[in-house]
């Protein structure tokens, strides 16, 4: 049948029945999630062996397989290395024709085929064992060549495809999906793998800046943030107020360590129920709020943001070890630095 004929027989096909689509969607994540579940009994086999290998290992992995395997085997060494494993996809046919000379007799060649026995896996097999890398196999067969010729295999079978045909690669491929992504986790936590070597791995992504952006990177400068002495007038703090851009000014002593703040808020409370005439002639420390929340400039943007959400707060000031001032920063400035 051409292409053109397949079309038009598909294109004259029953029409859509959303109730059936809902139907098969539900048959497949029932398939699919059954299939997985399926995986736990197996993994006290070989799963350890394979994770030992890798973690013994002084190279890379390298995961390789070709068509719907080959996708999954990409997305795997995506995982791989965002998570503390270097890892690259190499593809089976083009290792054959030259990319098997990455192959270092450290590495270790994850390699993935349903069947066990796709041609242009096997026959890449006999040039890695030359060079003396270790082959981890998982397969949906036991008894196949890939197998066989694997140092470990791992069992990666299926009762049946959520594919009403059983032939779409479909509960094959995310059970192979999510036994590479148990592999990372176990990789992950035996190399002691944290947050913030994570965010090492992604700097462009919102995680990398939550992870990596701190105070010191956002704040505002202590050059850039107003401060009065706790005896200065109330109208010398509107005006400090007016001055930085902050909506607040900070009340510091001598050495600049800080007393309290005075944001645009105190101030028209302040003004909702004061009316004497020497208002604004009264000083600052009547009005200002005595200790106020801080935080120092190592410590990360997100928590400055936790603290702001939790004291329900706009600006927050920053501090040394002394309690001196050395700048602060708004939500804006969060806001500007992508870290909300």
């Amino acid at each position: 049948m051409s292409g053109s004929d397949l079309s038009a027989r598909i294109s004259t096909s029953a029409p859509f029945c959303a109730a059936r689509a809902i139907e098969l969607a539900g048959k497949t994540l029932r398939v699919e999630a059954a299939a997985i579940e399926a995986l736990i009994p197996r993994l006290s086999e070989n799963f350890p062996n394979a994770v030992s290998l890798m973690l013994a290992s002084e190279g890379r992995v390298m995961v390789s397989g070709m068509g719907k395997s080959g996708h999954i085997a990409r997305k795997i060494a995506a995982t791989f290395s965002s998570t503390g494993t270097p890892a690259y996809f190499v593809h089976p046919a083009e290792a054959s024709h030259g990319d098997l000379g990455m192959v270092q007799s450290s590495d270790v060649l994850l390699v993935l085929s349903n069947s066990g026995e796709t041609e242009e896996v096997l026959r890449i097999l006999p040039a890695v064992r030359r060079r003396g890398a270790k082959i981890i196999a998982m397969t949906g067969q036991s008894a196949s060549t890939l197998a066989r010729e694997a140092d470990v295999h791992l069992d990666a079978s299926v009762a049946h495809e959520a594919c009403p045909l059983n032939l779409a690669p479909t509960a094959s491929t995310t059970v192979a999906l999510a036994l590479g992504d148990a592999l990372a986790v176990a990789l992950l936590d035996a190399r002691g793998f944290g947050a913030e070597d994570f965010a090492l791995s992604h700097p462009g992504g919102s995680l990398g800046r939550k992870l990596l952006t701190h105070v010191r990177d956002v704040m505002r400068k202590a050059e850039m943030v107003s401060a009065v002495r706790p005896e200065a007038p109330l109208s010398e703090a509107i005006l400090a107020i007016s001055r930085s851009g902050l909506g607040m000014t900070a009340v510091t002593d001598a050495e600049r360590r800080v007393l309290g703040i005075f944001t645009d808020g105190d101030l028209r409370r302040a003004l909702e129920g004061e009316r004497q005439t020497a208002f604004l002639e009264q000083p600052i420390r009547n009005w200002m709020r005595a200790r106020p929340a801080c935080i120092t400039e190592d410590r990360l943007a997100v928590e400055a943001v936790e603290i702001m959400e939790r004291r329900r707060i706009n600006q927050l000031l920053v501090v040394d070890g002394e309690e001196r001032l050395v700048g602060a920063l708004n939500m804006h400035d969060l806001f500007t630095a992508k870290v909300i």
